[in-house]
Parts: structure tokens; C-alpha cells; sequence
């Protein structure tokens, strides 16, 4: 993943230290959580090798971070298993720095006034 001169000029290296293949992969996932990929185009967006996204799929899947389904990719939606893993925390605030934080005030302003049809059936 490439990063800005402005960015490179003023970080420490300690800041530098690149994420991890699982967790360039978790962190796209979360990014992405309402739809499914496959490795492939994991790798393309995120800029890793196939192979490596393949394998750090494989290791966030024993881990129950994602899910497998055909040839698809998703991330959990069990947040207490995210919020337990150390690594989400950290590519969650790459994404943040990246791309900003989520405006609570603007996503509200376009989320259903009804709830979700699973949500129905439980009660």
C-alpha cells in the first residue's frame, strides 16, 4: 500500500511498520462489510498478492474473523470476535486515517426508518 511524501516525510518509522497481509485483508472487509469478494478482488483492491490474500483468509477464517461461502469472502458480523482481535483495531484506524471517520449525524440521515426483516423475525 502506498502512502503520500507528506505522509512519508512526517511519520515515524514505528508508525510506518506496514499492516499485515490478514490485516490489510480484515481491514478492506470491515470497510466493505455489507457486501462479499473473492480473493481476487481483494487482492486487486488492496494491492497484495492473490496468493498472500488467499492465505490470510484462510488464517482469518480459523480464527472466525470472516466468513467463506462458494468463492465468496465476508467479514463477521459477531463484533465481539472484531473487537477481541488486535489487529482490526489497528486496520480500523489505518481505514480512519485514510479515509475518514464515519459521521454518525450523516449515516443516520440515510439509514432505513424501518428495522431489517431479521430483525422481525426474532421478536
Amino acid at each position: 500500500m502506498s502512502i503520500d511524501r507528506d505522509t512519508f516525510e512526517n511519520t515515524s518509522e514505528d508508525e510506518l511498520v506496514d499492516l499485515s497481509v490478514p490485516d490489510q485483508v480484515l481491514g478492506f472487509l470491515v470497510a466493505n462489510e455489507d457486501r462479499a469478494f473473492k480473493a481476487r478482488e481483494i487482492a486487486s483492491q488492496i494491492g497484495v498478492d492473490e496468493g498472500a490474500v488467499s492465505t490470510g483468509l484462510s488464517r482469518l477464517k480459523n480464527r472466525d474473523l470472516v466468513e467463506h461461502k462458494a468463492t465468496y469472502w465476508a467479514v463477521t458480523d459477531d463484533e465481539e470476535r472484531l473487537d477481541g482481535y488486535s489487529g482490526y483495531e489497528r486496520a480500523t484506524a489505518l481505514f480512519n486515517e485514510q479515509l475518514g471517520t464515519e459521521d454518525e449525524e450523516s449515516w443516520r440521515e440515510h439509514a432505513p426508518s424501518e428495522p431489517h426483516p431479521s430483525i422481525e423475525d426474532e421478536q
